[in-house]
C-alpha cells in the first residue's frame, strides 16, 4: 500500500479500524523541537469519536503514546513512532458486510485489488486511519510555528448539504467561534441549522456531506517545487487522500472560470510601513486581491492560502439498499455499526493536519535547497 506521505518530512501511517491500534512513524523531523504527548492529545481530542451528539457514539480515548524519537521533551531527529490503541471495537456489528458490499464504500474495490480485506470498520479505508495523520500534523505544526511566529492554519465547515455559513471577514475570532459549536462552523446561526439537519438525517438512518474551507496565514513566499510538486498540487493530493473527499479547489476555484483575465488577475503593489511583522523587511510584495489563493506558478506568494474540499455524504447508512454480494449476486444490505451521519465536524482537524504536513515538507525542502 502507498502509506507513506512526504519527501523530507515523511509520514507512514499504520493500523486498521478494529485492529489492536493505529498510529504513525515520522522520519525527517528536525531535532530539538519541543514535543510532549500532550501536544498530540490536543489535536487528537478534536478528531476523536464520541465527542458530541452528532458524531459516531464509538467511545475511544485516542490516547497517544510516543514510543521513540523524543527524549526529555525534545525530538532527537530520529524516527518518531506514535501509537494509539483501539479499545472500543464491536466487530460483530459488521457481520452483514462480510458478504454484502456497502454502496459507495471501499468494500468491493479492496476485494478487487487485494482479494482480502479487514471487514470490521472498513480496515484501512476507515477514517480511523487518520489518527496517524493528525498526530504527525501536530508535530509538523510545531516545526512551522517555531520557524514562523505568525503561522496559523484554520479550517472550518463552510457548508453542510444546502446550509451555508456566512462569509468570514476576519480570521481573528475564527478559531474560538468554530470550536464553540459542535459542527465547527464559523457562523453560530448556521451552526444551529446544521446541527438540526444532521440530527434529522441521523434519525432517518441517512447522511449528508458538505464543504470545508481552510485559510493559512504566515507562509513565506517561495514554497513549492514546480513542475510536478507545485504547492497546490501537493495540497490537492493531501486533501484528496482523505476519506470521503470528492473535490478540491483553491482561490477562486471553479468560480474563476466565469471571470475575464482583467477581473481575475491579482495586481501587485509594494507594502510599506511599520505594521509588518518584525521578521519581514520594511517593504514586501503584496497583491490587492487573492483570487490565486496564495499560490502562483505552484509557489507561495506570501498571501493567505485559501482552499476548499468537498466531502460526500457518509457512505455507510442505516437504510436497506440494493447491492451485490462477494459472490456477485444481487442482494439487499441494511448496515449496522456506529458511523458519523456527517463527517465534516471531525474532518476539520484532519484537514488542518494535512495542511501542516504539506507546508512543513515544503518548508524543509526550501530550506535545504536555499541554504
Amino acid at each position: 500500500m502507498a502509506s507513506i506521505f512526504g519527501t523530507l518530512f515523511r509520514v507512514s501511517t499504520f493500523g486498521e479500524s478494529h485492529g489492536a491500534g493505529v498510529g504513525c512513524i515520522i522520519d525527517g523531523c528536525p531535532p530539538k523541537i519541543a514535543l510532549t504527548e500532550a501536544d498530540l492529545q490536543l489535536e487528537l481530542d478534536r478528531r476523536r469519536p464520541g465527542q458530541s451528539k452528532i458524531t459516531t457514539p464509538r467511545k475511544e480515548e485516542d490516547k497517544a503514546e510516543i514510543l521513540s524519537g523524543v527524549v526529555d521533551g525534545l525530538t532527537l531527529g530520529t524516527p518518531i513512532a506514535i501509537l494509539v490503541r483501539n479499545k472500543d471495537q464491536r466487530s460483530e456489528a459488521y457481520k452483514e458486510i462480510e458478504t454484502a458490499y456497502r454502496p459507495s464504500h471501499a468494500d468491493y474495490t479492496y476485494d478487487a485489488k487485494y482479494g482480502i480485506r479487514a471487514i470490521a470498520g472498513g480496515g484501512r479505508s476507515s477514517a480511523r486511519e487518520t489518527i496517524g495523520r493528525v498526530a504527525a500534523g501536530a508535530i509538523a505544526k510545531k516545526v512551522l510555528t517555531g520557524a514562523w511566529a505568525d503561522y496559523e492554519c484554520l479550517a472550518y465547515v463552510k457548508s453542510i448539504h444546502d446550509i451555508e455559513a456566512s462569509q468570514v471577514s476576519s480570521l481573528a475570532p475564527l478559531a474560538s467561534v468554530t470550536e464553540s459549536n459542535i459542527v465547527r462552523t464559523c457562523d453560530p446561526e448556521a451552526a444551529e441549522k446544521m446541527i438540526a439537519l444532521i440530527e434529522r438525517v441521523r434519525s432517518e438512518g441517512n447522511s449528508v456531506g458538505g464543504i470545508i474551507e481552510c485559510v493559512v496565514r504566515g507562509v513565506r513566499p517561495g514554497l513549492g517545487e514546480p513542475v510536478f510538486d507545485k504547492l497546490e498540487a501537493d495540497l490537492a493530493k493531501a486533501m484528496m487522500s482523505l476519506p470521503a473527499t470528492k473535490g478540491f479547489e483553491i482561490g477562486s476555484g471553479f468560480a474563476g472560470t466565469r471571470m475575464t483575465g482583467s477581473e481575475h488577475n491579482d495586481q501587485f503593489y509594494m507594502e510599506r510601513g511599520r505594521d509588518l511583522p518584525a521578521a519581514e523587511s520594511p517593504t514586501r510584495v503584496r497583491t490587492r486581491t487573492n483570487r490565486s489563493g496564495g499560490i502562483q506558478g505552484g509557489i507561495s506568494n506570501g498571501e493567505d492560502i485559501v482552499f476548499r474540499i468537498a466531502f460526500k455524504p457518509t457512505a455507510t447508512i442505516l437504510q436497506a439498499q440494493p447491492t451485490v454480494s462477494s459472490e456477485h449476486e444481487d442482494t439487499i444490505l441494511k448496515a449496522r455499526g456506529r458511523h458519523d451521519p456527517c463527517v465534516l465536524p471531525r474532518a476539520v482537524p484532519i484537514v488542518e493536519a494535512m495542511t501542516h504536513l504539506v507546508l512543513c515538507d515544503h518548508f524543509l525542502r526550501q530550506r535545504a535547497q536555499n541554504k
